[in-house]
């Protein structure tokens, strides 16, 4: 039988909390997300993080343990071999990849680039590397308004990011370019394609909150595929629909940055009668993660921390909570500005979740999918490994 209740599932983008054993392998050796910007920051004033157990995870020692927890807690490990946002969203809904996506540290070959060009009818590229989206803009921005070229970039993700301007070039038209380079990029698996509109003047380019994301599908059936076939109803909020290709969703909210994205979820707590609320909060990745300002990461944990304890006082008495990451973004880790492989935190809350369970570290983030599928009713699908029952009073 089909459980009522409602479940929210919170993505603290890139909040990692310790160097994953394969890590060398990344180049991400000695890396924690967590423990390094609470202590380059001077400390962390998050009362409801702390109180749910986020200091007694293993492996981390910046964050004072706080006793008795008042929810369960523990850390999941990646088993798909990534580091980047779709993969540890595909894997924590219960569909870990077997094969990396493609990576393109050099950019992308001439002759695509001009396919994609040709179809798209634009008049060429500039870029073309691996850089940082604010570095490109302000490198780049004169010439892209004086050319008519988009900035193209990649990072230590798959992905295919494009910059315009929406003035200049348009946002509508960024749009169409984007999907067109999805079709061609097909072909060789790219993981994502990336709109990156920006506005203003030289020496003042700021990126707007117009980002869309073309991803390949999940390419199996998802804890949320399932979930809506069972009829429960789900809502994406912040880039999951983009995330997952529009796939596994009866209703997707596009947001404005954190805030924006607690206030749906607020409004949810407030009007959902039961479903699943999936959030992604995308600035602590883009905004503090990839910019290395853990300054700035902590003031937007403690901003959200507040938040957290709004949708805790609106629970009623069967929702559950779960906050967790899809990767790292150490901001003090000096070899460049992309993500960082690491564990995730997993903290679950709600009345009838007994505090001070350690569930220590979960051998996949498909464990969390297969949790919220029990909590639903539904028998929870491998490879994930349901932790339901140990939370429960």
């Amino acid at each position: 039988m089909i459980s009522s209740r409602r479940v929210f599932c919170l993505v603290i983008d890139s909040l990692g909390v310790g160097a994953l054993p394969d890590a060398d392998s990344f180049g991400d050796t000695g890396t924690h997300t967590l423990d390094h910007l609470v202590n380059a920051a001077g400390g962390l004033d998050a009362p409801h993080l702390k109180a749910l157990g986020l200091g007694a995870i293993e492996g981390v020692e910046s964050v004072p343990s706080v006793a008795p927890a008042t929810g369960a807690f523990g850390r999941m490990a990646e088993v798909s071999p990534g580091k980047d946002t779709p993969t540890g969203h595909w894997e924590m809904m219960g569909c870990p990849l077997d094969e990396a996506f493609p990576l393109f540290p050099n950019g992308f070959d001439g002759e695509l680039l001009e396919r994609i060009a040709q179809a798209a009818e634009i008049p060429g590229w500039i870029g073309n590397h691996t850089a940082s989206g604010t570095e490109v803009i302000e490198r780049y921005g004169e010439e892209h308004r004086t050319s008519g070229r988009p900035i193209l970039y990649t990072s230590g993700d798959s992905v295919f990011q494009i910059a315009a301007h929406t003035e200049h070039f348009g946002l509508k038209r960024l749009y169409g370019v984007c999907k067109v380079a999805r079709g061609i990029l097909d072909e060789i698996n790219v993981g994502r394609v990336i709109a990156r509109p920006f506005e203003g003047q030289l020496g003042s380019y700021r990126r707007t909150y117009d980002r869309k994301d073309w991803s390949v599908p999940p390419p199996r059936e998802t804890t949320l595929d399932r979930l809506v076939a069972a009829g429960v109803e789900v809502v994406g909020v912040g880039k999951i629909e983009d995330l997952f290709n529009g796939r596994g969703l009866t209703r997707a909210v596009h947001t404005e940055g954190n805030e924006h994205g607690m206030q749906v979820t607020l409004d949810l707590a407030r009007d959902l009668r039961a479903g699943l609320v999936f959030v992604n909060l995308v600035d602590f990745d883009s905004l503090y993660g990839h910019r290395r300002d853990p300054v700035g990461y902590r003031g937007a944990l403690e901003s959200f921390d507040v938040e957290l304890g709004q949708l805790l006082g609106a629970l009623r008495r069967d929702d559950l909570v779960f906050l967790t990451a899809d990767h790292g973004n150490d901001p003090t880790f000096a070899k460049g500005t992309d993500h960082t492989r690491e564990y995730v935190p997993v903290l679950m809350a709600g009345p009838g979740v007994q505090g001070g369970v350690d569930l220590g570290t979960r051998a996949s983030f498909a464990d969390l999918g297969a949790t919220i599928e029990e909590a639903f009713g539904l028998r929870p699908a491998a490879p994930g490994v349901s932790f339901l029952q140990e939370a429960l009073k």
